[in-house]
């Protein structure tokens, strides 16, 4: 009797376990339900629908803007690094006042952009003759 009762607590355990790992999934899902990300849910349906890819799940579409917002995100945080780095380099050579350094303005360009997607392994160039 002794051995049936210890696995039933085993197995009640395990039962308790697999709903708490689970329960932070459900809760973020259920998060997603009220979250309006920066790509609207028009936009990204219509992108997934072009590709071939009908979502029903509102909170499944919510989830793909949330992973390309943080997508944007991680390659304009990069560009702005390179920028740095760029202009640090430039004024270090040419000047040595650093009074400016915090009211200063930066702009992406296509030099900052084009290494910052290369991380991700996106390629640009450019076009042979600009019109």
């Amino acid at each position: 009797m002794d051995m049936s009762q210890n696995q039933q607590s085993e197995k009640m355990i395990e039962d308790q376990s697999e709903l708490t790992l689970g329960q932070p999934l459900s809760d973020f899902l259920m998060q997603l339900e009220d979250y309006h990300p920066t790509i609207p849910d028009a936009v990204t349906g219509h992108i997934l629908r072009t590709s071939g890819f009908e979502p029903k799940d509102p909170r499944l579409l919510r989830l793909i803007s949330i992973a390309a917002q943080k997508f944007i995100s991680d390659i304009a945080n990069d560009a702005l690094q390179h920028c740095k780095m760029r202009t640090s380099n430039s004024s270090n050579s040419t000047s040595k006042s650093t009074k400016g350094a915090k009211d200063r303005r930066y702009c992406l360009t296509m030099e900052d952009l084009t290494p910052a997607l290369a991380e991700f392994g996106i390629t640009i160039r450019k076009p042979q003759y600009y019109v």
